[in-house]
């Protein structure tokens, strides 16, 4: 079972932390866009931003349900990086438990 199970966790964690990465860019081009450094009438900046949308907003939606609203703060990038970052502690732990007992 470790056969499979060590490369799926592997795996798993690699894909989270490329989602923490979309999402930290999605905050950066909305920042980006709001503050008009980049012009979002171009036809890259615009299939950027909505692959970043597309990718991140699903997520970012509900996590917004739950928190309060705190005037023009959104921390639902904060709060969803916070707990990918978890999940990959959590994911690190069992592997090093797997790893460990299996090589006993």
């Amino acid at each position: 079972m470790d056969v499979i199970l060590i490369p799926f966790i592997v795996v798993l964690s690699s894909v989270i932390g490329i989602y923490v990465w979309v999402v930290i860019a999605s905050v950066v081009m909305h920042w980006l866009v709001s503050f008009h450094v980049v012009n979002h009438n171009n036809n890259f900046v615009l299939m950027v931003m909505e692959f970043l949308y597309r990718a991140t907003e699903p997520v970012l939606g509900r996590v917004r349900r739950f928190l309060p609203t705190l005037g023009g703060l959104d921390l639902s990038p904060f709060v969803v990086i916070v707990v990918l970052w978890f999940l990959q502690a959590v994911m690190g732990r069992l592997l090093l438990k797997l790893i460990v007992v299996g090589s006993v």
